[in-house]
């Protein structure tokens, strides 16, 4: 009966058939070398929690994703052909979105080529491992002092030290990573990365920032949720 389960609507008398121990080894220790890459890449690094539980499920997923595949050229070049598409989609995704993507599409190859039992085997045991980086916040930092800032100012205003005062009273660590001129020249818009030394005195942060750049717009917002655009 088990077997049954697992395997394949269109397999034939020809066709290999991956063993359930030898599907369940090999996703166990690609989610194994997952977590390890994920942990090396928090090491000294600025980084996105939703990211890095991502990174550590995507080597099961392209684990599976060859499994099904076996030397199957045309299927091959569909599956590159179908998560190439990720890229393209028109509103940009999160982390969390594009991990639960793959996830889907994954699970939809495997299904796809009549491997019910292990479609619904691999969408279980990656869902429970998202479930359980989430329920025991791996990897979640205790406390988010991670911002981007985008501030706006006057043209005539010198952006290279005008905040450098406010930036080392109320932060640890900050970075302005990208200028940008709008409204014809008039304005520059700043983009920084800021390490806050004390959350709950951001409003004072924006109060004091407020003072120097002519009460113009400026958007605080965690770093997993900016938009480079801005």
């Amino acid at each position: 009966m088990l077997e049954m389960l697992f395997s394949g609507l269109f397999d034939s008398s020809t066709t290999s058939v991956i063993s359930v121990l030898d599907f369940m080894l090999c996703i166990g220790v690609s989610l194994l070398i997952g977590i390890f890459q994920a942990w090396s890449y928090t090491y000294k690094t600025r980084y996105n929690v939703h990211f890095v539980r991502t990174l550590a499920i995507i080597p099961a997923v392209v684990c599976v994703v060859i499994m099904m595949v076996n030397g199957n050229v045309g299927v091959g070049v569909a599956v590159a052909g179908a998560f190439g598409l990720i890229r393209f989609r028109s509103i940009p995704g999160t982390a969390k979105e594009i991990g639960a993507i793959f996830i889907a599409m994954g699970t939809g190859l495997i299904t796809g080529m009549g491997y019910l039992g292990y479609g619904v085997l691999f969408s279980v045991i990656l869902v429970a491992a998202l479930m359980i980086y989430s329920a025991f916040d791996i990897w979640e930092p205790t406390e988010v002092k991670e911002k981007t800032m985008v501030i706006t100012i006057p043209e005539d205003l010198d952006y290279t030290k005008v905040f450098d005062d406010l930036m080392d009273q109320y932060t640890s660590k900050s970075e302005l990573i990208n200028v940008k001129t709008t409204n014809m020249g008039s304005l520059f818009k700043l983009t920084y990365h800021l390490d806050l030394k004390d959350p709950s005195k951001e409003k004072e942060f924006i109060d004091a920032l407020r003072c120097r750049n002519g009460n113009l717009e400026i958007i605080m917002t965690n770093q997993e949720l900016v938009s480079m655009t801005l």
